[in-house]
């Protein structure tokens, strides 16, 4: 039985879906079968994120409405040997998907793949409540900045009210210089605000928005410190 996992965010431009797509090609590199899920609902953007957006035929509101099967809509990165992605749909979601039907659909794939990974539309609203429904565990996606900290606690206190017990947070898009010199909260003050466990640290890094850019997963480079730190932070999530 595999697991599912919720990566979110309290607002938008943290990097979730960045690290989803970075956090389920890590497991995938590690000899597990991966099934990342778009559900960000008439935003479609994670199959750019791998470069498969000519790929893809059906997405999930097709298979969450019984237009086609699973397997028709899961679209494999050849680069890896058992990664797969479901692309969300370019409209929005007409109201009459429930979250039984995602319970349904988690169900399904956790019977057939070690993990399973959603990425949640940013905020809290019924986009979020559709996605969380087959949730096993949540990733929180956050900045450095008070705003982006506030919105990922009240996203923390919506998740646990939404029965998730299990999360974690990763701090993103790190400039170690103003952290420093105190023009952004520190480590401590971070840890403070949000009372969940911190599975990593990222920092800034041009070439993670260059890898997005060219459809690349940034830890598909062999040998560099972000690949090690993803590594590292998918040990921690694991271990939680």
């Amino acid at each position: 039985m595999g697991k599912v996992y919720l990566v979110a965010s309290g607002k938008g431009g943290t990097g979730k879906s960045m690290f989803a797509v970075n956090f389920g090609a890590t497991l995938a590199k590690q000899g597990k079968s991966v099934v990342i899920l778009d559900m960000d609902l008439g935003m479609r953007n994670l199959d750019l994120y791998f470069g498969l957006e000519n790929n893809v035929v059906y997405d999930v509101h097709d298979v969450l409405k019984g237009v086609c099967r699973i397997k028709q809509a899961l679209i494999r990165d050849k680069r890896f040997e058992r990664l797969y992605v479901m692309a969300a749909s370019p409209s929005r979601d007409d109201g009459t998907l429930t979250p039984l039907h995602m319970q349904v659909l988690c169900a399904k794939l956790k019977c057939a793949y070690d993990y399973v990974i959603i990425d949640a539309p940013s905020g809290i609203d019924d986009g979020l409540v559709l996605s969380s429904a087959g949730a096993d565990a949540c990733i929180i996606v956050t900045t450095p900045e008070y705003s982006a900290l506030r919105d990922a606690d009240t996203l923390d206190r919506a998740l646990l009210e939404l029965g998730i017990k299990e999360r974690c947070f990763v701090l993103n898009k790190v400039i170690a210089e103003m952290m420093s010199a105190g023009y952004a909260p520190r480590l401590r003050d971070v840890t403070a605000m949000l009372q969940i466990p911190l599975a990593g640290v990222i920092q800034s890094d041009e070439n993670i928005v260059i890898s997005t850019n060219l459809g690349v997963p940034i830890v598909l480079k062999e040998g560099t410190y972000i690949q090690e730190n993803f590594n590292k932070i998918t040990e921690r999530i694991l271990a939680l």
